[in-house]
């Protein structure tokens, strides 16, 4: 059966595992939420599926300025309690994710919050060019859906890859600090900034300019 975004983001919601980890999931249980995330545990995420689906109300909000302050991000994460938002390690962590997005440039948190209508554009871009490769139309689909894991992979913040660690997604690494601190974690919403971004700069024309000044 189709597994509906909506679907995904419950279950990712609920056990905070990646999208694409919960639609498998999902596909295997026939879109059964509960069934999912018990499959899930079985693949040993049981920890991390009881953690994350715990409320996170406290945490931190925290920047980080690169390049003498011509590029500058800022995160808020979220955790359970103000004891650990308050420890070097939380901290530490949710610096890291700073310099992450600040480096990254990421577009949006989760593939799901990607416009539908900018996943279809790909998607047919995607389907063109597979088809532009001459590959045949019964492995067309598996093959878009791959490089549209990737494309997810290069706007998302949570399915990029960590720039201290490139074997590890952002998502690794959230489910990697839920483990170790005991406490469910998200990363709720980042901002980035950069100098004179959609800015028009002007462009002088150095002759001119000195002909004005030398009164012509």
């Amino acid at each position: 059966m189709a597994i509906s975004a909506k679907l995904v983001k419950e279950l990712r919601e609920k056990t905070g595992s990646g999208m694409m980890d919960c639609k498998k999931a999902l596909e295997e249980a026939n879109g059964d939420v509960e069934k999912a995330a018990e499959i899930l545990r079985e693949k040993g995420m049981a920890k991390s599926v009881k953690k994350a689906g715990r409320i996170a109300a406290e945490g931190i909000v925290v920047s980080y300025i690169h390049m003498g302050g011509k590029i500058g991000a800022m995160v808020e994460v979220n955790c359970e309690t103000d004891f650990v938002a308050k420890t070097d390690g939380f901290h530490d962590f949710a610096k890291d994710i700073a310099m992450h997005v600040a480096a990254a440039n990421p577009k949006y948190l989760n593939p799901e919050d990607v416009p539908a209508e900018e996943v279809e554009h790909e998607r047919e871009i995607l389907t063109i060019q597979a088809q532009n490769e001459g590959k045949p139309e019964k492995i067309i689909e598996k093959m878009v859906e791959g490089r549209l894991k990737k494309f997810y992979s290069e706007i998302c913040l949570m399915e990029q890859p960590f720039i201290k660690d490139p074997d590890k997604s952002i998502n690794d690494l959230v489910k990697e600090q839920i483990m170790n601190i005991g406490e469910n974690v998200k990363i709720r919403r980042f901002a980035r900034f950069e100098m004179g971004e959609g800015l028009e700069k002007k462009e002088e024309n150095f002759a001119e300019e000195v002909a004005k000044q030398m009164g012509e």
